[in-house]
């Protein structure tokens, strides 16, 4: 049992960096605080005392044992305080932090009876000597009693934390998981709808030029010996999306010759910055099926890549079909919709304009 409350302790104050409220509030909250509690358990001792005694109890003892009550707390808590700012389970043993706590407790006793001693001594016009060792006694099993449960409570308010902290941790992990997997998914989707066309376009070329049936199908391998040694990175440079698209590119020129031009626009000092990997190939694949399928001469394809403050926008523009008023996303936008939101939350901006000029356009942080 002390081993588990003493790692679950360790646990928790390297999660929470605190033991009680001085790491977060400061001298002042625990001044206010146990100044507080000192002056009610002052009252409460002279309410005992005034109730079990049968010749009562005068005002100004009531007022001596608030005084005394309440600089002994306010001397255990500063001390121990300022000995929690320098020394923690982090940087001693768990043990000696726990001898140190005591001793504070010792030495905060003292600060406090002295302290109040002149107080009285002020106030009152008494003689009192100082260090009187005879009045320690009854007052140390006090302190020890109160010191001990004090530190019980947080150690088990700790533990508490601990617990919640690493459910809590569990569940960030397993949202993190979720996340993976999905992108994952989305992934290994985009690998089979590009190959079902590419395969289709291969087919119809053998019997009709075995050398572009050939030239396609290495650029196929090309294109998923790539995206298979990086399956498991969401993020790749604009360089290497870049080289992505352009893989793919050469096998839809072989496809579609000299029907559509093709243009790639982007600034060589973004080559390094980051986007979602797969980002442009299905946008790109999803113009050339639903926007230029039709188109027999002249087609114009263009992807513009730009910073706009700290932000990378992504321009892809077409002169096929504008976008329908009631679009119902293919997979295309569907899965760069999905892929955004997991990765950027409701950092990110996706709009499909036909003006000035039909294009989409893709706003995200640039990382």
């Amino acid at each position: 049992m002390v081993k588990l409350v003493k790692s679950n302790y360790l646990n928790a104050y390297k999660m929470t960096k605190r033991i009680i409220a001085i790491k977060e509030k400061g001298f002042l909250h625990v001044n206010i605080k146990y100044g507080t509690i000192g002056i009610a358990v002052g009252m409460v001792m002279s309410l005992f005392v005034a109730i079990f005694n049968r010749d009562s109890i005068s005002m100004e003892d009531a007022t001596i044992n608030v005084i005394y009550s309440m600089m002994i707390t306010l001397g255990i808590a500063n001390i121990v305080a300022f000995y929690q700012c320098y020394y923690t389970p982090t940087n001693t043993s768990f043990w000696k932090f726990i001898l140190g706590y005591y001793a504070c407790n010792l030495v905060g006793m003292v600060i406090g009876m002295e302290t109040a001693n002149l107080f009285v001594s002020l106030i009152f016009g008494y003689d009192i000597h100082f260090f009187r060792w005879e009045y320690y006694g009854s007052t140390l099993a006090i302190v020890t009693i109160v010191g001990t449960l004090i530190l019980f409570y947080h150690l088990q308010k700790i533990n508490a934390e601990a617990i919640l902290q690493a459910r809590e941790m569990d569940l960030v992990k397993l949202e993190q998981l979720k996340t993976q997997a999905e992108l994952q998914a989305l992934q290994s989707k985009i690998n089979p709808h590009f190959l079902y066309n590419a395969l289709n376009s291969i087919v119809s070329l053998i019997h009709e030029d075995a050398n572009k049936a050939e030239e396609m199908t290495l650029k196929l391998s090309k294109l998923f010996r790539y995206s298979i040694n990086t399956m498991q990175e969401n993020y790749c440079s604009i360089k290497e999306e870049i080289e992505i698209l352009n893989t793919y590119l050469d096998i839809e020129k072989v496809r579609f010759g000299n029907r559509i031009n093709f243009q790639i626009e982007s600034p060589t000092e973004l080559e390094d910055k980051l986007i979602p990997r797969f980002l442009l190939q299905p946008l790109v694949e999803n113009s050339l099926k639903h926007g230029l399928k039709d188109m027999r001469m002249h087609g114009e394809m263009k992807v513009v890549i730009a910073l706009n403050e700290a932000r990378i926008e992504i321009f892809i523009y077409d002169n096929g079909v504008p976008f329908p008023e009631e679009l119902i996303a293919g997979y295309g936008l569907q899965s760069t919709f999905d892929k955004l939101k997991l990765l950027y939350g409701d950092n990110y901006d996706l709009q499909l304009n036909n003006s000035p000029a039909k294009h989409i356009k893709i706003s995200i942080p640039l990382i």
